[in-house]
């Protein structure tokens, strides 16, 4: 079995508030600015799909909107959205769960 099969296998059970925040803490441990970079860039297309078109276009304005939605973005539907990002960061780094 390969890195990413394992991973896959304990990776898929998460619901996407849990690939979130393990995305979020393996970050904040790596001191991965790219990671947070790119989910700044992806927050107002999953956003817009999820019909929050207000937020989106608020994240499109303004750094601190970006921030604040940061937390927001393993919530609801727009965590349902950016579940396949989450997914590919961890596979990538080969982060798995016990």
């Amino acid at each position: 079995m390969t890195t990413h099969d394992a991973a896959a296998d304990t990776l898929d059970p998460l619901s996407s508030k849990e690939l979130h925040d393990l995305a979020v803490r393996y970050a904040l441990r790596h001191v991965d600015v790219g990671f947070f970079w790119r989910l700044i860039k992806a927050l107002p297309v999953a956003e817009a799909a999820a019909g929050e078109v207000d937020e989106a276009e608020a994240d499109v304005m303004t750094l601190r909107s970006h921030i604040d939605d940061l937390t927001d973005s393993g919530e609801g539907e727009v965590a349902e959205l950016l579940r396949p990002f989450y997914l590919d960061y961890l596979r990538g780094h080969g982060v798995t769960v016990p």
